[in-house]
């Protein structure tokens, strides 16, 4: 499958940057698929979480009380934003400190673990294995920040086998 980062300008601005991960294969982000799969049961809980996109973006940068943090591996920057701690609707990210974010995709958690909801879980195990290969092109130095460090910059595009999210459901 092939992905690629993009920097979604409705939602950035001069305190954040966000970024989704468009796919060819939907020919769409993950975020927009979010998006249109929720937008019927949950159209006020998306308006506050695209809301709190804008905030980020032009007015406070990712705070990090905005997120559910450590939603992922050790250092993998996976994390969870909802409007509201007792909202359902999950949307799983990818934090660089305050100033990137890479939103993927999500849905309503109506369980207590996101092991226990395999859409949830598909969307989290992609998001750090997603975060693994953005670390290792970093390392490589095929990707790095822009000067302040607001954009990533270099090769954007990324090649991804769904069969590592089966893997995962194997653990």
């Amino acid at each position: 499958m092939r992905l690629k980062l993009v920097k979604l300008r409705d939602l950035s601005g001069n305190m954040a940057s966000v970024y989704g991960v468009w796919c060819a294969d939907l020919q769409k982000t993950s975020f927009d698929n979010f998006l249109d799969k929720n937008k019927n049961l949950f159209k006020s809980e998306l308006k506050s979480i695209i809301s709190r996109l804008k905030i980020i973006g032009n007015e406070t940068g990712a705070r990090e009380t905005y997120f559910k943090i450590n939603e992922g591996v050790p250092g993998d920057g996976v994390c969870a934003l909802y409007d509201s701690p007792d909202k359902r609707l999950r949307l799983y990210c990818i934090r660089y400190g305050t100033l990137i974010v890479i939103v993927g995709g999500g849905g309503p958690k109506n369980v207590r673990k996101l092991q226990q909801n395999p859409k949830l879980k598909d969307e989290n195990y992609f998001l750090r294995e997603f975060s693994a290969q953005i670390t290792e092109r970093l390392k490589e130095g095929d990707l790095w920040y822009s000067e302040d460090y607001m954009n990533f910059e270099g090769n954007l595009e990324f090649d991804y086998e769904p069969s590592m999210i089966k893997d995962h459901k194997k653990r």
